[in-house]
């Protein structure tokens, strides 16, 4: 009998392996999730409504998008949700704005486009978001479920390309999964370090039920057996993709993560700091971020007493004549420092790598990622103490725990005293002839004392735009708006727009090299179109300088570098905007022409100031941190 007995294990055995590959097919088809969750066949509703309905309880005010079938239904959808849409001449302007956004509002922000192309065309917005740590959701039209794969229009392995630049990633199957997958994916854009997240909506996710069933009638069915076959398969896919789609399901947020630093950490900071003769902070982009209020920080700052050196979205964050904000000589201030705090600041090639901090100082360094934290740290520098944290919380609870404790006076009134010196020879310089045209410095110093108090500067160049990180002044938290440390052209029109939705009230000015602005002026006519009138200044030189002041000595050639004195406030005004130029012969009219512009943005128009500029020996230096 004992052979009968191992046959009956092997068939029990099949038998199980058999029932087990069934209920998994019925798993992963559907089947069992539509014995208790029906199909409305009869329902107008569609994936985008839920959509709107998922980012309106999240408190999202704008979708920047350029439009395209794939999505057009969470355009509309949104649009009736009250969330205003706004549509550029680029997706990548779409992402740049939403990018603004997230660093202006200090929420998620969300960018819309469609499948293929509408895609790949965010790809370095993208990447761009994601190296300036900002959060926001990428949403991108996909051809159906069942056609990807199978050459449909615009049908491309979208989530190989966004993979390595988001987050996360994923790709709608069901339109019950919309709900619980935007939720986690905003949570997450804002979660730890933040970043961009991004969800493909295949079409059939996003239409309504009765347009979607007309894609899945098959004319000509194949007859027999494997007839019925793909019959059953298409109606199973298409109940599947609508089961439960309405069912009511929790809208409201996800929790946030964000690290903090621990309170043994905080204890040995204040050890080290309270000790200081002279120490100083560096502050990056990171220390704007939620959920510390900016004011708080400024004020934190402010009670130490400690110099500052600010950068990227910090820039502005103690006004603009703060006595403990040091603007010049920041290499031979780090190295004389003997405590130095590294607040979302990261040692790449913005401080040399971490060459500029002397090995005598003790260092602490805060920092969100702890993979930007320990840069370089195998070889040029060593942090003292490494905390992997929020960079704002940590400077107010310095701040606190130092009550009644401050900076020697001396130490940043003698950093004080060189920046007086570096800007007397900056002013000297400004009022040097140039050989042709203007100078650049004095356009910009005009600019600086002659804009509002609560302008948005918007910077997007090389060359021109160095020398304004110099000058010009942000007079407050929040009112600078570079690309970061990738160093992105073409970040203008969409910051700028960004800007002037969070601030409509605000001055915004984009400050633009001659030849970062071709990437964008398209976006006067969006200017016009959404009412947002800002401010462009364009130093046109008809070169790009900052590679040309390089290429032309070391390699003895102009070859690439040479543009034109293009008539840019021509093209301004044809897409609606007003546009002036100001060369050496109406050179004495500076003045007049930028209270004329901002006049203009006052009443609803945006400007552009054409100032041809010649060249100076005035380098740029890195204008971020």
């Amino acid at each position: 009998m004992e052979p009968f007995g191992v046959v009956g294990i092997v068939l029990g055995s099949f038998t199980s392996l058999v029932l087990g590959g069934l209920l998994f097919a019925a798993y992963k088809l559907g089947i069992l999730y539509q014995l208790f969750h029906k199909t409305d066949t009869k329902s107008s509703k569609h994936g985008g409504d839920i959509v709107a309905e998922v980012l309106h309880a999240h408190g999202v005010k704008y979708i920047f998008t350029l439009v395209g079938g794939h999505i057009s239904p969470i355009l509309v959808a949104c649009e009736k949700m009250g969330i205003r849409i706004v549509d550029t001449r680029h997706e990548a302007t779409a992402v740049f704005a939403a990018d603004a956004v997230a660093r202006l509002s200090g929420t998620v922000s969300v960018a819309a486009v469609t499948a293929g192309p509408g895609l790949t065309n965010t790809v370095t917005a993208v990447k761009n978001a994601q190296m300036a740590e900002s959060p926001l959701l990428l949403i991108g039209g996909a051809a159906g479920t069942l056609l990807q794969g199978r050459g449909a229009l615009q049908d491309i392995d979208q989530m190989s390309l966004f993979k390595p630049l988001c987050k996360f990633c994923t790709s709608i199957r069901t339109v019950r999964e919309i709900v619980p997958t935007v939720k986690k994916a905003l949570a997450i854009a804002q979660s730890g370090t933040p970043g961009p997240v991004f969800i493909e909506f295949p079409i059939d996710t996003l239409y309504p039920f009765h347009l979607v069933s007309k894609e899945f009638v098959v004319k000509n069915p194949p007859k027999g057996l494997m007839g019925r076959i793909v019959s059953w398969y298409l109606h199973n896919h298409l109940m599947n993709l609508f089961a439960g789609a309405w069912e009511p399901r929790d809208m409201s947020p996800l929790p946030v993560h964000i690290p903090q630093a621990t309170d043994n950490q905080i204890q040995k900071c204040l050890e080290l700091v309270s000790r200081a003769k002279k120490p100083v902070i560096v502050l990056g982009s990171q220390a704007t971020l939620p959920p510390t209020p900016v004011d708080n920080i400024r004020k934190a700052l402010e009670d130490l007493g400690i110099p500052c050196f600010l950068g990227g979205m910090c820039r502005g964050l103690l006004g603009k004549d703060s006595p403990i904000h040091i603007r010049q000589n920041r290499r031979d201030a780090l190295k004389e420092a003997d405590v130095v705090v590294l607040a979302g600041t990261v040692c790449d090639f913005r401080l040399s790598y971490g060459r500029t901090l002397s090995r005598r100082s003790k260092i602490i360094a805060v920092n969100r990622d702890k993979t930007q934290l320990l840069k370089n740290s195998d070889m040029f520098w060593k942090p003292t103490i490494a905390i992997q944290g929020d960079a704002g919380s940590f400077l107010v609870r310095l701040s606190e725990g130092l009550k009644g404790h401050r900076c020697p006076e001396e130490w940043p009134q003698s950093l004080k005293a060189g920046d007086a010196t570096k800007e007397a020879a900056n002013r000297a310089k400004a009022e040097e002839k140039t050989e042709y045209h203007l100078n650049p410095l004095k356009a910009l110093h005009c600019v600086d004392e002659l804009m509002a108090e609560d302008s948005v500067i918007v910077a997007d160049g090389g060359d021109f735009v160095g020398s304004a990180a110099y000058i010009m002044k942000p007079r407050g938290p929040l009112c600078w708006l570079d690309p970061g440390a990738f160093g992105t052209l073409g970040v203008g029109g969409g910051f700028a727009l960004g800007a002037k939705l969070c601030r409509p009230e605000s001055e915004v000015w984009i400050v633009y090299g001659d030849g970062s602005l071709g990437y964008s002026i398209a976006e006067f006519d969006t200017f016009t179109r959404h009412k947002t009138p800002v401010i462009a200044l364009v130093g046109n030189d008809a070169c790009w300088s900052q590679i040309s002041r390089e290429q032309v000595p070391m390699l003895g050639s102009n070859v690439a570098c040479g543009l034109a004195y293009t008539d840019y406030h021509i093209v301004a005004d044809g897409y609606g905007g007003k546009g002036y130029l100001i060369g050496s012969e109406n050179e004495e009219k500076l003045n007049d022409i930028v209270r004329q512009a901002q006049r203009d943005a006052r009443e609803g128009k945006a400007a552009l100031i054409n100032v041809l500029i010649g060249k100076t020996n005035f380098r740029d230096g890195s204008i971020s941190i």
